[in-house]
């Protein structure tokens, strides 16, 4: 884990960042921007000051379970580490248990946690796979992350619609057809309508 980030210091780095673009930090609507910057910038990599450990908290359960376990359409929100810009979507997380299940909140923390770091979703995807595999040894783990990128559509290339989709697979997910095949379907197939 790292330090603590110093509020005041980002503060300032706010107000520096305002003034090479060519801003007045003392305009009247930009007195509050670095604050609500440094704020905003704690909030956005919070994950560097959380561990996996602790986000568990114990909750691993010895279960005879061992059909597939999926989580899906959990929302993420990340920073590109090569722009400063986010990128968001859904992320999907399957694992056969191998006599340990994990309390169901505890995957989206998960996600959460390593999604507040500056990012590339590849190592994201892979982290989170390698979270889950580290603390169930689970028969099999699958990751899929589908994400819009703000570093294409708002510069550079500034393509409007289009996705990245990326996996990680371990265990049987990787090794048998089937499993991963049951898996993709389950992650595409749309969400049923709750009344």
């Amino acid at each position: 884990m790292k330090p603590e980030i110093n509020l005041e210091k980002l503060q300032s780095i706010g107000a520096t960042l305002l003034t090479e673009i060519g801003e007045d930090p003392q305009r009247e609507g930009l007195l509050k921007t670095p604050d609500r910057f440094a704020r905003a910038m704690r909030d956005l990599t919070a994950g560097y000051h959380q561990n996996v450990e602790k986000i568990v908290n114990g909750a691993i359960f010895h279960e005879e379970y061992s059909e597939m376990v999926v989580v899906k359409n959990i929302e993420f929100y990340s920073m590109c580490e090569h722009h400063l810009l986010p990128f968001f979507g859904t992320a999907s997380v399957a694992y056969i248990p191998n006599g340990k299940i994990i309390g169901l909140s505890k995957i989206p923390r998960i996600i959460n946690m390593y999604s507040r770091r500056l990012q590339v979703q590849e190592r994201l995807t892979d982290e989170i796979a390698n979270a889950i595999q580290s603390l169930l040894e689970p028969k099999g783990v699958a990751v899929m992350l589908e994400a819009v990128h703000l570093c294409m559509m708002m510069r550079g290339v500034q393509v409007q619609s289009s996705d990245m989709v990326t996996s990680s697979m371990f265990g049987i997910f990787r090794d048998n057809i089937a499993t991963r095949s049951e898996f993709m379907n389950i992650v595409k197939k749309p969400r049923s309508s709750r009344s």
